[in-house]
């Protein structure tokens, strides 16, 4: 090498440099922390988006089950579906005029 070449040395230049401009390296360090608070905040709102999204889809499920339980439950209570099972599977039958008893309390 030639000794007419300056020899530098890179870490005492931006040390230097560093402290030369303090206002700059604040502001630098200032736009870096933005930038990852937007990664962050954007981040965060995708996620909650997300749990939205599986919610409304769990809403529209529950509704589903509901409107079908809502039918069986008006078919299962329905008054000639009853008559026709008692009749059926009990052997029941509506009393007669002569097979009722009337009981007073005195």
């Amino acid at each position: 090498m030639n000794s007419a070449t300056p020899h530098f040395n890179l870490i005492s230049l931006i040390w230097t440099d560093l402290t030369r401009h303090p206002g700059r390296v604040l502001l630098f360090l200032m736009v870096v922390l933005s930038a990852l608070a937007v990664i962050l905040s954007a981040h965060h709102n995708r996620q909650l988006a997300i749990g939205h999204e599986q919610l409304m889809q769990q809403r529209d499920q529950l509704d589903v089950e509901w409107r079908h339980l809502v039918l069986e439950q008006s078919a299962l209570t329905e008054h000639n579906r009853l008559e026709s099972l008692a009749a059926k599977e009990l052997n029941m039958r509506r009393p007669q005029p002569q097979d009722e008893i009337v009981v007073r309390i005195k």
